[in-house]
């Protein structure tokens, strides 16, 4: 590969992404029917070096959408299945006491947990009790683990892909917003429709097996990771992405009115950091170099969904998350002058 300035794109890193995009989706279609936008928000994910929570009802194939994306990657993949009984142990690893046949002496070994993957399926991780989640929230943020006094760094590439269950809430633990924040995107995974049920079923009551090819291997996942952070933001759309994270701060000034009364809680800077990431490389995926507005919008929704906290008055309306995000990109400026230009950011950037 050539060699490249720091913030210098690199040319075969740009076209190893395309190439790349195009096989990642044809692998996954072979044994994934539909669902374009989740593969797609979740591969964005992983270019952007960030994790996904996939929400859906039983029976969508999510747990088989991430085992295959694995397959399509040389990674190595495992799959926690949260129950309320696992214990932070079980999934970070442990020290044992082992004797040294050489010596007779006794001493400790770390055995590695299944967190000790490139690819983490934590499946149903409402299931578990805190505990265990906020092990893995340190995996996540810090992409390290700690067993008594030691540190224990992950393998690079480190991706976790968390499922939750929206229906049958008993005997579940619900995720603080503190660890959903962790989460690059909060995904929906909704019914197919019916051409692609249709498809489904066809697909799924023969002996017909897909042979999903590698694509890429982890050096090139992280190839692509450190291109992403070299495309360039304007000011302009920076800006748009500081004005709709800060107008669902409750309470601050400059906020509207409708969000006041609707919202109990609103986004941090992590999702002004997750959009223009996650801008970066689905501009990327669309041959782009330069990051628009519209990839802003597109991704809007699964990096404030799960940061903004609708309040009573919004549920007893049957007002959601979803809701208020679309209201809040129709009534954003996108002029350029108005979000470039000091004086005009003053209602929406009020200190």
């Amino acid at each position: 590969m050539s060699e490249t300035s720091e913030n210098e794109l690199s040319t075969d890193a740009v076209d190893m992404l395309n190439n790349a995009w195009g096989s990642l989706q044809n692998q996954i279609r072979k044994v994934i029917v539909g669902q374009d936008d989740v593969i797609e928000q979740i591969l964005i994910a992983l270019f952007s070096r960030g994790h996904v929570l996939l929400e859906g009802v039983p029976g969508l194939a999510k747990t088989l959408m991430i085992s295959t994306v694995a397959r399509s990657l040389s990674m190595s993949f495992s799959r926690i299945q949260f129950t309320p009984d696992l214990m932070p142990a079980d999934i970070t690893g442990t020290d044992i006491l082992q004797e040294n046949r050489s010596t007779g002496e006794r001493e400790f070994r770390f055995i590695p947990g299944p967190l000790f993957h490139n690819v983490v399926l934590a499946d149903e991780i409402n299931r578990t009790p805190p505990k265990t989640q906020a092990a893995l929230l340190e995996a996540m943020q810090e992409r390290q683990v700690t067993v008594g006094q030691t540190i224990h760094p992950l393998s690079s590439p480190f991706f976790v892909l968390a499922t939750q269950n929206p229906i049958e809430q008993e005997g579940t633990y619900t995720l603080p917003e503190a660890q959903q924040d962790r989460f690059m995107f909060k995904v929906f995974v909704r019914y197919p429709t019916f051409e692609e049920e249709r498809a489904i079923a066809r697909q799924t009551t023969s002996n017909a097996s897909a042979d999903v090819a590698t694509v890429l291997s982890g050096e090139d996942v992280m190839k692509i990771q450190e291109t992403v952070r070299r495309v360039q933001v304007s000011d302009h759309v920076i800006n748009y992405c500081l004005a709709l994270v800060r107008q669902t701060r409750v309470g601050e000034p400059g906020v509207p009115e409708w969000v006041n009364e609707m919202l109990g809680w609103g986004a941090g800077p992590r999702a002004v950091q997750n959009l223009l990431v996650g801008g970066k490389t689905r501009a990327l995926l669309n041959g782009r170099t330069n990051v628009s507005l519209e990839d802003i919008q597109k991704l809007a929704a699964p990096v404030l969904r799960h940061r903004i906290v609708p309040n009573f008055t919004a549920e007893s309306e049957g007002v959601t998350s979803d809701h208020l995000i679309e209201r809040l990109i129709q009534e954003t400026t996108t002029d350029e002058s108005e979000l470039t230009r000091d004086p005009a950011l003053g209602k929406i950037f009020a200190a």
